[in-house]
């Protein structure tokens, strides 16, 4: 099933004032577009509280990249919209602004590597002849213990001094130094979301975003050089932006480079922690939904034995049909999926937790997903629409369930939108365009964002 959940407050108690929070893991480029379209049909369920009035948000690489604007009050109606250029308030995010080849590695690195191995060579016969007065004695003695008792040890012994003289001061470059660290830069990413949040009035800085908006962000990602957790929020490490925050939990290791901020390397903190589940915990929610988009496909091959030819065959496709990247797309998302539920695991058996925790993935049958590139730009409406038709079946299932816990947090749930939104998909049949008009909520997310940023204006006027 799509949805886990450890239930352990007492739902006839209603905690009203109790801090929820939502909490975002990563999911490459077309996972970012499907957690959109899959937040817009959460959106949907949810009546007097939308995805944009949790308390405290927590957002691990593409998760970050969403979570900044939903802290910021910014709806996913309005996210999807910028995927293809029909926002009013963002500009499109481009397939360059992804792409960005890292080009001063890319030229920079091959070069530096030749020159070090050109150099190399002089380089040590400068040491050696330099060497050569201080191993003037060893080395006779040597020379001349080979030649009263020839043996292999005697040898080693004479040539030490010598070896030690050509190598101990430098070692030979290596063909990986001319690999670029990552083959992409994300630099444009954080300019992406750096200039739209200026445009919009959203505050890029996270202690002002938690005067203004009453809301707790948190970014993770992972210091290189420590491989430790690095958790960037108002209470945490506030020294940087959010948009430089979110460029470090986004550079995923090999597709981009690593983030220097202040002499220190980040990366993508999905490399450490799936969703970071225990830092809003630690921050004091009770209430925790997830939504992690990226959960392996279990596969069903059925296999038959032929005696005649003594083999076994199957006429279903398995993974490792798809080549080398249907192999690592399945570890990939077994990495993610597997740590996940083993965090869940711990709170359903740990004692003193005493909250709720709503764990949204896709089904473990999504074929559909599974199949599109996790690299690929341009899958990222169908990703979106996938990602709305997989959060609206997994809460249908579990809706009774999920609708008490929230209740007793004083959210209401109902089925009446995200009933008529899947009508209209449903009469669209394959237009992706009309599929997109009804994911990106034409009119209907508008004039609640023009109230937010219009108020957020008017503070700015008053405060100026």
């Amino acid at each position: 099933m799509g949805i886990r959940i450890v239930q352990k407050s007492d739902l006839s108690k209603k905690k009203h004032h109790s801090k929820t929070a939502l909490v975002l893991a990563g999911g490459a480029v077309s996972g970012g577009a499907f957690k959109a379209g899959g937040l817009k049909a959460f959106n949907d369920f949810l009546v007097n509280r939308k995805v944009t009035d949790f308390d405290i948000y927590v957002g691990t690489s593409a998760g970050g990249f969403l979570a900044a604007p939903l802290a910021g009050g910014i709806p996913p109606e309005e996210i999807l919209k910028s995927l293809d250029g029909s926002s009013e308030h963002f500009s499109q995010l481009s397939p360059l602004e992804i792409y960005m080849p890292n080009w001063r590695e890319i030229v920079e690195k091959p070069l530096q590597y030749l020159f070090n191995r050109f150099a190399y060579f002089p380089n040590i016969l400068l040491d050696f002849f330099q060497a050569l007065p201080n191993i003037g004695d060893s080395l006779k003695k040597g020379v001349a213990r080979f030649l009263h008792e020839p043996n292999y040890t005697n040898y080693e012994k004479m040539v030490r001094p010598l070896a030690k003289a050509l190598y101990s001061g430098r070692s030979a470059p290596s063909i990986l130094s001319a690999v670029p660290t990552g083959f992409f830069d994300n630099k444009p990413l954080e300019r992406f979301l750096r200039e739209n949040m200026k445009r919009n009035h959203l505050s890029n800085h996270f202690k002002v975003l938690k005067r203004m908006r009453g809301k707790d962000l948190y970014i993770s990602a992972m210091a290189l050089d420590s491989s430790e957790r690095a958790i960037f929020g108002w209470d945490e490490k506030n020294d940087v932006t959010i948009s430089e925050a979110v460029q470090a939990s986004t550079a995923l290791p090999g597709f981009y480079k690593p983030v220097r901020i202040k002499g220190l390397d980040y990366i993508d903190g999905g490399v450490l922690k799936t969703a970071n589940i225990d830092l809003a915990i630690e921050k004091g929610a009770e209430l925790v939904i997830c939504y992690n988009p990226f959960r392996p496909l279990k596969n069903i091959v059925n296999v038959e034995y032929l005696r005649e030819k003594n083999r076994y065959v199957t006429k279903d496709p398995r993974i490792s049909d798809n080549g080398v990247f249907g192999v690592f797309n399945q570890v990939f998302r077994a990495i993610y999926h597997s740590r996940l539920q083993d965090g869940m695991k711990r709170y359903e058996q740990d004692k003193s937790f005493k909250g709720d925790i709503i764990l949204i993935e896709p089904k473990e049958d999504d074929t559909t997903f599974f199949q599109m590139n996790p690299f690929a730009f341009w899958t990222r409406a169908s990703a979106a629409k996938s990602g709305f038709e997989s959060v609206r079946m997994s809460i249908l299932q579990h809706f009774d369930e999920i609708k008490a816990i929230l209740a007793s947090y004083g959210i209401e749930m109902s089925r009446d939108l995200i009933e008529q939104d899947a009508a209209k998909i449903k009469k669209a049949a394959n237009d992706d365009r009309e599929i997109m008009d009804v994911l990106e909520g034409r009119g209907f997310a508008k004039g609640r964002l023009r109230i937010i940023l219009g108020g957020r204006k008017a503070r700015e006027a008053k405060s100026s």
